[in-house]
């Protein structure tokens, strides 16, 4: 038997209650194959069209495709451009219009080509070995820059011996000598750097720029005159060993001559030359030793040699900076109050709100996600249309329209669970937390439901009122579902992010969930003998160390979590991050403040029958930290299991049936531990 479904549990009881191969009027697991959104927008430098990227789920592959469409605003066209089985990124329009760059992988290839608009023709521009990214065309459209990884080339510990013809020898030892040498995802990796590679527009060999150990970073920026790239980077020889550090760099395409711009202690990011190429727009990040700060939006003069910071009195940070067409005001992204948003800002620091709909992207849980582009008057970006994944939203003369209706064929006829939003205070030190809470599709307030507590990842991260396929599938079984972006979480601001510094997990954000299950029990429809715990990563850190500090829950479903920080910080690929920005030192220094915020400290106070569900190549929250506290909860006699995803890292939902399996093994042993509750079946 396959080691998912090893464990014998109820799998499929998402489709309790429904005859075989009978439509369901809510949303329900065979749904998710069908699900499709809008993300990576293009918009044309004539602003008159917009590319976007298709993101489809795929029953047959169980994979999520990407395909290539444009709409024409003002026919409302809407049209596929590249569409067969390969999968799509980096879509870019030439600065004349005419041509649109992009990468194409599939099992075999890895190619830039480029598609002409007039003929409906595209030709291969170069194939690489390895995916390219961050896709820059030169302004006088005559070559593509782009950034690929290259190996470092090692010299062998040893020399190899050589086997005698046809011998069978077992595979050679793997020397690891670098500091990051695993990524979730990718496992274990030789060590490489990503360089920055020019190629002839119209096809040719990639040229490499850039040399050294180091990682130069997109996105990529060309003087006017087409002679130079602008790129970031830290190229300090002990770059492995920090953290928030980079500067922008000028690399020239035919001496390869480098020229440091920028040179501030801390980050100095996705820098992007003004359309008269005097100035430069960029990211700063400063490098304190916090778990949060805020990113903020800078502008070089070149000829002055002079910056000013914009909005530097906002409390957000600022993402994905762009340039007017004339160079007078600057588009940004940032995250306010459970929403993503659009602003533009002039050089007299003059801020306005362009939008705030942005979002969908995330179709698991309703994390704020999604992005937007702008050019010649024209906003294009993904539309958290409420009730759906994103679809195609573009503003033109400050009038919003929405472009697509991807999914209205799926769920435009389903009744949804509603979300409602919720504020209440904190009992530990009336702290504001907002949250929000799902209602099952046939509520009825007069009854009683179980509450499901799902506690987002990160934490420092938030979730938004946004389509969420795994808490549908969740209330559509007759769950309330309740979140809340708890102190920590972002969008509400530096002070509340940093309220978890050296504090995560601990009592404060515990105290957040229960005053807000509280919260929910004064509603009048939650039943308090049906209360449950649910969340991921950061999440499943804290459902887990939730349990150690209340019995008030009947089950926990802990996903890929930390157990133990002690072990977590010296095994997973993030620990040179994590160990400076959120512990005080080293965990041999601070053992006990480490050991105190692990949920393995509170192991004599849980009682809770807990399920335990990661992924077997996670790397983030490696399962060693599951395998601990599975051993943990049987060793005390607590009832258990643990659910181990194969072939699955830190993303455990990333494939559309992952996902369905992620919501029925939750929903599973919640049925397990649900009692009967008034007016409501066993």
């Amino acid at each position: 038997m396959h080691k998912l479904f090893s464990i014998t549990l109820f799998y499929g009881i998402s489709q309790l209650g429904m005859a075989e191969n009978e439509p369901s009027a809510v949303f329900s697991a065979d749904d998710v194959f069908n699900l499709e959104y809008v993300d990576a927008v293009q918009v044309a430098p004539d602003g008159k069209s917009v590319l976007y990227r298709r993101k489809s789920n795929d029953i047959m592959t169980d994979s999520t495709g990407s395909s290539i469409w444009m709409v024409d605003l003002a026919a409302a066209s809407h049209r596929p451009l590249l569409t067969d089985y390969a999968n799509y990124s980096w879509a870019t329009w030439s600065p004349d219009g005419s041509r649109i760059a992009y990468v194409v992988t599939d099992d075999s290839r890895a190619q830039i080509q480029v598609y002409w608009l007039d003929t409906g023709r595209s030709a291969v521009v170069a194939s690489v070995a390895k995916k390219p990214a961050d896709l820059s065309w030169s302004p006088d459209n005559l070559s593509l820059a782009f950034t690929m990884k290259v190996p470092i080339k090692a010299t062998p510990l040893v020399k190899p011996r050589i086997k005698p013809e046809h011998a069978s020898w077992a595979e050679p030892a793997k020397v690891i000598s670098s500091v990051r040498y695993q990524f979730d995802g990718r496992g274990i990796v030789a060590p490489e750097s990503r360089q920055i590679f020019i190629v002839p527009a119209e096809g040719g060999t990639p040229r490499q720029l850039t040399q050294g150990a180091y990682q130069h970073g997109g996105p990529l920026s060309w003087t006017t005159n087409s002679r130079s790239v602008l790129f970031s980077a830290n190229r300090h020889k002990n770059w492995e060993l920090e953290t928030i550090e980079s500067d922008l760099f000028l690399v020239d395409t035919k001496s390869l001559e480098l020229t440091q711009v920028t040179n501030d202690p801390g980050a100095e990011s996705a820098g992007r030359f003004s359309p008269d190429g005097g100035s430069i727009v960029y990211i700063s990040e400063e490098n304190k030793p916090l778990a949060y700060r805020h990113r903020r939006l800078k502008v070089l003069s070149l000829e002055e040699s002079t910056v000013q910071v914009l909005l530097g009195e906002a409390d957000f940070s600022v993402s994905s900076a762009l340039w007017s067409d004339a160079g007078r005001t600057i588009s940004f992204q940032y995250d306010q109050k459970g929403r993503r948003k659009i602003g533009s800002v002039d050089l007299r620091n003059r801020f306005k709100e362009i939008s705030d709909q942005v979002g969908g992207t995330s179709l698991g849980r309703p994390y704020l996600s999604g992005g937007f582009h702008y050019s010649n008057g024209t906003y294009a970006f993904s539309l958290a249309d409420e009730g759906m994944p994103a679809e195609l939203g573009v503003i033109q003369g400050g009038s919003s329209r929405k472009m697509t209706s991807l999914n209205e064929d799926v769920l435009g006829h389903k009744t949804l669970a509603k979300v409602t939003p919720v504020t209440y205070l904190s009992s530990l030190d009336n702290q504001v937390i907002h949250g929000w809470y799902l209602t099952p599709p046939d509520f009825d307030p007069t009854q009683k439901y179980p509450l499901i507590l799902e506690i987002h990842g990160g934490p420092h991260s938030a979730y938004g009122n946004f389509f969420s396929a795994e808490l549908q599938l969740l209330a559509a079984q007759g769950y309330i579902v309740f979140y809340d972006n708890y102190r920590g979480s972002t969008s509400y601001g530096a002070k509340f992010a940093s309220l978890l510094q050296y504090k995560y997990a601990s009592r404060d954000d515990f105290t957040d969930h229960m005053s807000g299950i509280d919260e929910m029990v004064k509603l009048g429809f939650v039943d308090e003998n049906n209360l449950f715990v649910a969340g991921g990563s950061a999440g499943g850190i804290g459902a887990a160390f939730a349990i150690g500090l209340t019995n008030r829950f009947n089950a926990a479903v802990a996903a890929k979590p930390v157990i133990n920080w002690i072990s977590k910080t010296l095994t997973a690929d993030s620990s040179v991050y994590q160990i400076r920005h959120q512990f005080p030192g080293m965990p041999w220094q601070h053992l006990d403040h480490y050991w105190s915020r692990s949920p393995l400290s509170q192991m004599a106070s849980i009682t809770t029958p807990t399920m335990i569900l990661t992924g077997e190549l996670d790397r983030r929250t490696p399962i060693s930290e599951s395998e601990q506290f599975y051993q943990a909860l049987k060793l005390k006699g607590v009832d258990s299991v643990m659910v181990r995803l194969p072939d699955s890292s830190h993303g455990i939902a990333a494939r559309p049936s992952r996902l369905i399996a992620k919501v029925d093994y939750i929903l599973a042993w919640f049925e397990r531990y649900r009692k009967s509750a008034p007016g409501l079946p066993d």
